[in-house]
């Protein structure tokens, strides 16, 4: 049983890669639009993602868990896998419109929701401290990625816009039904039948032809797109299992930061030059981005008392 101080450094050790990782993706997927098109790559993501973790769970003896489900929820599970299905192919359709910041910041509706979701569906409690910090990270996104909201075409920015929100959407959808099946089975086991149920479901669906003939590069940057969903939703459902989904979701609006930081990297070593875009950031914008951590970082501090505080109240109880 862990105590307060080992759940917290847990959750904030998996909500940091998870974070690291999504910072990364649409760079990624920016790039492997040369070669492939977004149903074709997020079914060869669910494959080998599921490849990999199936053999790691069957090597584990873990696979027993799934003989104890229910009919029911083995459907949370298929909905879960068709809600991860939309995200995936929506976000990557988006970076056709969008430049990467553009589309993360968008997808900063999704931790409002997922916020809501905890709310309404898992009696999660939000108070007026956290919902005060959910409104700072808001504003500090629109203030951190101002010039890139000003250089959009006005006509692809909003079919971008609208393909971003369906993606956020599904995304809280498969996230709370995640949330609700971790009774039954490891947050792994989730993941290995989501991506099994995936990959059947899209494969007719998917140009394999894209993925012959690949040069070097592109190679590894399918690779990296792989690797990049066995790892980051593995710390994803790792931090959602150790902290309530209002931590989860604070962390997850440092993605846009994280991106920015990434692709500003990449363009100080001259990669991609051709394809990836420096934001060029300016003050205000560097001043957007400390908003946002400073808000999601308080929402995670004012999240920890809160649990100390019903922990110690509940010992009380208790004697």
């Amino acid at each position: 049983m862990l105590n307060a101080k080992q759940t917290f450094l847990y959750g904030l050790f998996f909500s940091a890669i998870t974070v690291l990782f999504w910072g990364m993706l649409p760079i990624a997927l920016k790039l492997s639009g040369d070669f492939s098109d977004p149903i074709t790559l997020t079914w060869l993501r669910f494959c080998v993602a599921g490849l990999l973790l199936g053999a790691w769970q069957w090597q584990r003896g873990q696979l027993q868990e799934f003989r104890r489900l229910s009919r029911q929820q083995w459907l949370r599970l298929f909905a879960a896998g068709s809600f991860l299905i939309i995200n995936y192919t929506c976000f990557a359709w988006s970076l056709s419109y969008m430049l990467p910041g553009s589309a993360q910041l968008s997808f900063q509706s999704a931790p409002l929701f997922l916020a809501l979701g905890g709310l309404f569906f898992l009696q999660e409690k939000v108070n007026w401290q956290q919902w005060l910090c959910f409104a700072g990270i808001g504003l500090g996104m629109l203030i951190f990625f101002h010039p890139i909201l000003g250089q959009a075409d006005h006509a692809n920015m909003w079919l971008g816009f609208f393909i971003i929100q369906i993606s956020a959407s599904a995304w809280s959808c498969y996230a709370l039904l995640q949330k609700s099946l971790f009774r039954y089975l490891s947050p792994s086991n989730i993941l290995l039948a989501i991506y099994a149920y995936a990959s059947i479901v899209m494969l007719p669906f998917a140009r394999l032809s894209d993925l012959t003939g690949l040069s070097n590069d592109e190679f590894w940057i399918a690779a990296f797109c792989c690797l990049n969903t066995l790892i980051a939703y593995g710390a994803f459902a790792q931090a959602m299992r150790y902290w309530q989904t209002v931590q989860v979701s604070a962390s997850v609006a440092l993605t846009p930061v994280m991106a920015f930081i990434l692709t500003e990297l990449v363009m100080f070593f001259g990669w991609w030059t051709t394809l990836i875009e420096s934001s060029h950031a300016d003050v205000l914008s560097l001043f957007g981005m400390f908003i946002v951590i400073l808000c999601a970082i308080k929402v995670q501090l004012i999240s920890a008392q809160s649990q100390r505080a019903n922990v110690a109240k509940s010992t009380l109880t208790n004697t």
